[in-house]
Parts: structure tokens; C-alpha cells; sequence
């Protein structure tokens, strides 16, 4: 029996293959088939069973690919009802897989289907709890994303979790070990740990949702706190349980070499979002006019999921040259399958065209600081607890995730500073603003990490003025 952990550290989710006695199963595979097919042969195995914890909102899983591909069965828990041909499995109902055993049990709170599989090796023991989105390393599924579908409060839902931990995951063996379907950084849970792996006798002592004295305590702490889903989430969720269109075709469609002329032809005809996957710095110093910058050497995909929303979006790519596959591989990986081509030569080509540039205004920490007096307005675009942990003194918090809620409050006749922790979502405001006519800020280069090395007064103190303009 072999079991590999697939950590994917930019949508921070695990995918997870097992094999015995010449069978394969695959848990939650993301969304690009490949990888998997060249393990499966490889290790000359055949794969039986491909097991879906839940109906994924945060990414688009690979199993019907996968299912196309290797003719494996599709495997759900108790109540799911796909709009595809697969197996929906008993509460206790048992797999087998070359000389191990696979038991489903459905735990439902952070969705009505949600699952876990509980790992029995050729002697009977448990060893193994795959458990998705239900359990995490310090932290558990939330239980506001099945409000809609259900009819049913946060609360009610999480009632429901508190009685699938407590009354089916809690009672297993303490030598278990918990491999969990995301760590810190997903925005499925609010309290993960950066560790992808744990033995369920350690959560038992360390995880705050495993140690609340009654079911009341368990759902004040879990609703407690929780930010709103990004809105691409619910798309996701369609997606993964409708279905979807092959990425083969996917790609075909997206790695489309495009000249700077067929580019802007695209972008007018269909109403496209260009989209700049360069670093912020070279972003900075000149793009396309109106396009927007997500770097690719960051958490792109949830950052295109958050900002574009829709996956339906037409998109086109400015991408450093030979990154373009990863680019579209990576958005795919969380709907976004409109991409209609790439420039191709990257941004060179069209700055060698005598094309219109764009800039923007970028100053040093240094500029910043020597510019900075207590009455400047100065917007910081981290999330509420970065801001409420050390902030320049008076800045205004406005998380980068609610742009389109916020940026019509931006002062228009007075210049600002913009800045996050070091770069990354402040050129993504800044593209933001800039395309919709707000150029009168200077993004400082460094961000927080920058500036707190700085003489600019900072403090942790969130006052009630500030509280009401985030």
C-alpha cells in the first residue's frame, strides 16, 4: 500500500493517490488529468475509483476527465446528485482496492454531501482519514457555503458538522492520520495550518473546533468571524457538479498566439479582460492600457477568482514568453476557461509596435516616507487582520477582495498612497483603479513589509472612523 499526498501550494489543496496490489484511487485530482495518468502508468497500475470528498467551490476537480480517460467510476457520498453518471455510496459503505479497503463516511455540516474516506489497510486497521473539507489541520470545513442550496442557516449547518465530528470522526483511533483537502491560505476554513498532514490524536488536543464544551460553544466558534466567499466559489460549485468542457479543448482554445492587433481586435470584439501575469514591477514601468495585473508567480487563480468573479469572462493573456500554458492551466483550474489567446512575444511586442503604453505611478518606501505627514490619505489593501495587527497611523483598510464595493468611495480631487504587504494586490488595485479612471495615487513599491522598517508612525490601534470606512 502506497499513499502520496499532491499538495497544490497556490489554491493551497490536496489531492491524494493510493495505490495496493496493482489499484489505484485518487482523491479530489485537480483539474489537469496528465499528471495522474503518467503516475497511474508509470507505476503500472490500473485506476479503480476516483473519490470526490464534496462538490468543490474553491477549484474545479479532474474527475471527469480522469473518469473519461481511465473509464474509472466516479465515487460521491450519501444525498449528492451530479448531473453525470457516478456512484453515490452509503453512509459505511465499503471500496475495495487490491488488498485495502476504502469506508465512506458522510459527514454533512460544511456540505450536505460532504464525505470522508477512512482508510483500512490488509489488516483491518485504520490508518488513514481523507477528510476534505469537513476536518482540517486546526481548523474545520466552514458552514455558510451550502446556505443557499439548503434553505438551512450558517448555524444550522454547522449544528449538523458539530454532529458528523463529534459523533462519527472524533470516536476513531488517535494514531489516525488526518490528510486534510486544504491547508493555510484556502479560503475554505479561517484558522488552517500551514502543516498538510496530522494524527487525529493531536487535532483532538490542538484544534479549537474539537474542544468546545457542547454544541452551542461549537457553532458560536465556527460562524464566528467568517469573511464572505469569494464570489467565483458558486460558479465552481456548478461547474463540479454539472459538468464542464474537456481541457484538452480548453487549452487548444487559450494558447491561441496572438499579435498585438489580433489581441485588441479580440479585446474589443468580445468585450475582454486583459490580463497582465507579470510581476508587479514590470507591470509598473508599462502595460497595455486598461489591462489588469495578476501576477503569476503568486495566488493567481484565487486572485482572478476574487477580483473577475465570473468564469465566463472572456480573457485575454500578456504573459512573460513560455509561461503561457502554465497561465491557462491555472486558471482553468478554477473555471476560467474563456481564455481566448495569448500576445504572443509577450508585452515586448507590443511596445516594439509604437503601441499605447500605460504606466503607473510607483514611488520607493523611501519617496513614501519623506512624502508621508498625518494628514495623508493612505489605503491599505491587506485583509482586515493583517491591518488590525500594525498599520501606518490612519490608513484607511480596504481589503483588496471587496474592490468593486469600495472603489467609489476613493477621494477623486486628492492624491493617495496605496499599498498592501509587499506588492502584489496593491498592482492588482492599482490596475483595478486605473481602468476605471482613478489615477490620482501612488503605489508604494515594498508595501508594509517596507514601510515598517520605516520612521512612519504605525500603530495596531483600529479606530471606530476607520472601523466604519472599511
Amino acid at each position: 500500500m502506497k499513499i502520496e499526498q499532491i499538495y497544490t501550494g497556490c489554491l493551497a489543496q490536496g489531492a491524494y493517490y493510493i495505490t495496493s496490489e496493482g489499484e489505484a484511487a485518487i482523491i479530489d485530482p485537480l483539474r489537469e488529468t496528465k499528471p495522474y495518468l503518467d503516475r497511474l502508468q508509470k507505476d503500472g497500475v490500473t485506476l479503480k475509483y476516483i473519490f470526490e470528498t464534496h462538490f468543490h467551490a474553491d477549484f474545479v476537480s479532474g474527475h471527469l476527465d480522469l473518469s473519461r480517460k481511465t473509464q474509472a467510476p466516479i465515487v460521491y457520498g450519501p444525498t449528492a446528485k451530479p448531473e453525470f453518471d457516478a456512484i453515490i455510496a452509503e453512509d459505511g459503505e465499503v471500496f475495495h482496492l487490491g488488498k485495502v479497503k476504502i469506508k465512506v463516511i458522510h459527514t454533512p455540516g460544511h456540505t450536505m454531501e460532504s464525505s470522508c474516506y477512512l482508510l483500512l489497510d490488509e489488516n483491518g486497521k485504520e490508518v488513514a482519514l481523507f477528510s476534505g473539507d469537513t476536518l482540517f489541520l486546526g481548523d474545520v470545513g466552514r458552514p455558510d457555503l451550502a446556505q443557499k442550496a439548503t434553505n438551512m442557516t450558517k448555524e444550522e449547518l454547522a449544528g449538523m458538522l458539530y454532529d458528523s465530528l463529534y459523533n462519527k470522526i472524533l470516536p476513531l483511533p488517535d494514531d489516525i492520520i488526518v490528510y486534510p483537502g486544504h491547508g493555510a491560505g484556502s479560503a475554505c476554513g479561517k484558522n488552517m495550518m500551514k502543516e498538510t498532514q496530522d494524527t487525529l490524536g493531536n487535532q483532538k488536543k490542538i484544534n479549537y473546533a474539537l474542544n468546545q464544551p457542547s454544541k452551542e460553544a461549537f457553532i458560536k466558534a465556527v460562524t464566528d468571524g467568517l469573511l464572505p466567499p469569494p464570489g467565483y466559489f458558486g460558479y465552481n460549485v456548478v461547474m463540479n457538479k454539472k459538468g464542464y468542457e474537456s481541457l484538452d479543448k480548453v487549452m487548444e482554445k487559450g494558447l491561441r498566439a496572438l499579435s498585438p492587433k489580433e489581441l485588441e481586435d479580440a479585446a474589443n470584439a468580445f468585450d475582454a479582460v486583459v490580463l497582465d501575469t507579470r510581476d508587479a514591477a514590470d507591470y509598473a514601468k508599462g502595460h497595455i492600457p486598461r489591462s489588469i495585473n495578476i501576477g503569476l508567480k503568486g495566488d493567481f487563480a484565487p486572485w482572478v477568482g476574487a477580483i473577475i468573479v465570473d468564469v465566463k469572462q472572456p480573457l485575454l493573456l500578456v504573459t512573460y514568453p513560455g509561461t503561457e500554458e502554465e497561465a491557462v492551466t491555472r486558471l482553468s483550474r478554477v473555471g476560467f476557461d474563456n481564455v481566448l489567446g495569448y500576445l504572443k512575444g509577450g508585452f515586448e511586442a507590443w511596445k516594439n509596435e509604437g503601441r499605447e503604453m500605460d504606466t503607473v505611478h510607483r514611488i520607493s518606501v523611501q519617496e513614501f516616507e519623506k512624502e508621508f505627514s498625518t494628514d495623508s490619505i493612505v489605503v491599505d489593501v491587506r485583509k482586515e487582520s493583517e491591518f488590525d495587527a500594525e498599520h501606518v497611523v490612519n490608513a484607511l483598510n480596504k481589503p483588496l477582495q471587496y474592490i468593486n464595493e469600495w472603489f467609489q468611495s476613493l477621494p477623486s480631487d486628492i492624491t493617495f498612497y496605496l499599498h498592501c504587504a509587499g506588492g502584489y494586490r496593491s498592482m492588482i488595485a492599482a490596475g483595478i483603479l486605473q481602468s476605471r479612471g482613478i489615477r490620482n495615487f501612488k503605489e508604494v513599491e515594498g508595501g508594509f513589509n517596507a514601510i515598517k522598517n520605516t520612521s512612519v508612525p504605525k500603530t495596531d490601534y483600529v479606530c471606530p472612523s476607520t472601523l466604519a470606512k472599511k
